[in-house]
């Protein structure tokens, strides 16, 4: 029997707990804990835990496009 996949949406450092809060209530996701290298301003070579969105990929496609939106009116911009 082949394993199913799944993928990570990591969110990045500042995101808003509430974006994180619906889109755990709103999908089929598992909220874990991952390490990521740093590779911008001064946290050059950094490692972090990050918290990441984890589930099937046709639901992680829909998750990465909530989260775009949701983040966009967050920021009060709109989507390109």
């Amino acid at each position: 029997m082949e394993e199913e996949q799944y993928y990570d949406l990591v969110f990045p450092p500042g995101t808003p707990r509430t974006i994180i809060r619906e889109i755990i209530n709103t999908f089929d996701v598992e909220l874990v804990e991952r390490s990521e290298s740093l590779t911008f301003a001064n946290m050059e070579g950094d490692v972090r835990n990050l918290i990441a969105a984890r589930g099937k990929k046709e639901t992680m496609i829909e998750v990465e496009k909530f989260f775009r939106e949701k983040l966009n009116e967050f920021i009060g911009e709109t989507p390109t």
